[in-house]
């Protein structure tokens, strides 16, 4: 598992004081306001955060350090990571990046379906879209179809809904 996670882009500046304006790649921009620093860019360079806040669906950030809007427009495009070990998720939630790669099995009869290439989220629910044999299959994660899911092991166990995959 990667150590650090990525959780949204700098896409612009704001004021005069050095803040950035971030696009949060999570389920809602509040996420990113708990916590205390951030790491930035391909480097991943560590910023604490003095403070931020949710303005229209983004996070507006003043970062340590970072006190002049040529500061600030300098990480303009640049990846914001967090640290694995500075946030946990609730029971049944799990980061995108550790769902990709997973196998897909049959909880039943241990059926291989493909592998995790992509997670879409919704609004509903998210769909993971596996891949098999250069074949493409899209998977409801709902409780009806997600049996369990096991990061340690790289396996998730569905019971797929009737019409899922294509009998060959």
């Amino acid at each position: 598992m990667k150590d650090y996670l990525e959780t949204g882009k700098i896409v612009n500046i704001h004021g005069l004081k050095g803040e950035v304006k971030i696009m949060p790649w999570s389920d809602s921009p509040q996420f990113l306001c708990g916590f205390e620093k951030v790491f930035i860019g391909r480097d991943k360079k560590q910023f604490d955060i003095e403070y931020a806040r949710v303005h229209k669906n983004m996070v507006l950030a003043k970062l340590s350090g970072i006190d002049t809007p040529e500061a600030a427009n300098s990480l303009r495009n640049s990846v914001v990571y967090i640290d694995r070990d500075d946030t946990e998720l609730d029971e049944g939630t799990y980061f995108i990046a550790d769902l990709i790669g997973l196998e897909m099995k049959d909880a039943e009869n241990g059926r291989i379906y493909g592998t995790v290439k992509d997670v879409f989220q919704t609004g509903a629910n998210d769909v993971y879209e596996i891949e098999k044999d250069g074949k493409k299959y899209y998977v409801p994660a709902i409780p009806q179809v997600i049996a369990d899911t096991d990061i340690e092991n790289k396996v998730i166990l569905i019971r797929p809904l009737e019409g899922l995959f294509d009998e060959d």
